[in-house]
């Protein structure tokens, strides 16, 4: 009996040590993966954050009227220019 129970100590330790060294890999892979998970995101959203800071500036009023007026030599509209269309319940349209 107390040979068998040598044997077993003998075998199930190692064993179970081989278990504890396969998990703490698999732990540490898994935190590796987690970190450049967190970097990516954080990547991500400095990324995003330019985008919006760049669409800010392009989509400002000031910005859009100077290219209109310098490089597609467009105007503002005088008032007289301006032609109002409204649209009656039946579908048909009414210019001013």
């Amino acid at each position: 009996m107390k040979k068998l129970f040598a044997f077993l100590l003998t075998v199930f330790i190692p064993l179970l040590l081989l278990i504890t060294v396969l998990q703490a890999s698999k732990c540490s892979l898994i935190e590796k993966e987690l970190a450049d998970y967190a970097k990516e995101q954080n990547m991500l959203i400095s990324e995003n954050k330019r985008k919006i800071s760049a669409i800010a500036i392009l989509t400002k009023p000031d910005r859009i009227e100077k290219i209109a007026i310098k490089n597609l030599g467009m105007r503002k509209a005088k008032p007289s220019e301006i032609m109002r269309v409204s649209f009656t319940e039946d579908g048909d349209t009414n210019g001013d």
